[in-house]
Formats: structure tokens, sequence, C-alpha cells
């Protein structure tokens, strides 16, 4: 599957002892920080889809901590090298990444298994509910069929 430029895939670290863990995001000192605007935890139930989204200005930069996703982006940006690339993500516990999204990347994402994800995000703004379009997840013209696939 493509890439879409400007959307960066970092491993996490865990560190676990006998007391539990570590679960690392992001510091100050990341090459992938850019600025704190706010950050928010996203729980989403097994099968529920939340999507689709666009940001105009906003940077997001998701960890799925807890539980799966499957974190689906479409680029429609007009500059962009990957105009119209699809791409699929797949997190989680046993795949702890953060996936950074640039302004201007349609993005969406199901929870997968059985129990709830927790995807945490630690955007660049604050919310804003003029800088963010919104597109039904099942009826639009990025045509992304989020059904289980069985390959």
């Amino acid at each position: 599957m493509k890439e879409i430029a400007g959307v960066l895939i970092q491993p996490l670290s865990q560190i676990g002892d006998e007391r539990g863990k570590i679960m690392h995001m992001m510091r100050v000192d990341d090459s992938a920080f850019e600025k704190f605007g706010e950050i928010y935890f996203s729980v989403v139930y097994p099968g529920v889809i939340k999507g689709w989204h666009l940001h105009k200005e906003m940077t997001l930069n998701y960890a799925c901590i807890s539980g799966k996703i499957k974190l689906v982006l479409f680029d429609e940006r007009e500059s962009s090298a990957s105009k119209g690339v699809l791409q699929e993500i797949f997190l989680g516990e046993e795949n702890y990444k953060l996936v950074q999204i640039p302004p201007g990347v349609w993005n969406g994402f199901k929870g997968l298994g059985i129990k709830e994800a927790i995807v945490a995000n630690l955007a660049t703004t604050a919310h804003d509910p003029h800088e963010i379009t919104r597109m039904d997840p099942l009826n639009n013209y990025i045509g992304y069929d989020w059904s289980l696939k069985n390959k």
C-alpha cells in the first residue's frame, strides 16, 4: 500500500515490569513535536467508525493506548505528491506507534477486536469547530469500504 506524503509513523516504546508499564508517546524534544494545542482521548467501541475528519490547520498525533483500531487516511491535498492515495494503518497495544497526520488529510478510524479502544491525540491546536470538516464514513466520494476483509 502506498504511503501519504507528510504522514509520519514511528514505533513507540513501552517499558514494563511486574508493576505494569509506561507507554511513551511524545516529548518536547522529539523530532516529531511541533507544538502543544491540547491532548484528548477518544474511546471507540468495537465495529464503530469515527470519521471522516479533515483538519485545515491542526496536525494530529495519534497513538492507540488500549485496544485496536484501523486508522484510514485519504490525501486530497492539491499540492501533494500522494494526492488520491488511501492508506490503512493498524494500531494498538501490540503495534504501538505514533501516527502524525498533517493538515488537509482525511482521517477516520474503526474499533477492532472485542473491547473498546482508546486513542490519544496530542494536537497542535486547541479544538475549533470552524477548523474541522466532517464527512459521513459510509456515504461519501472517498468510497472506502470499512467492512471486514476476509483474505
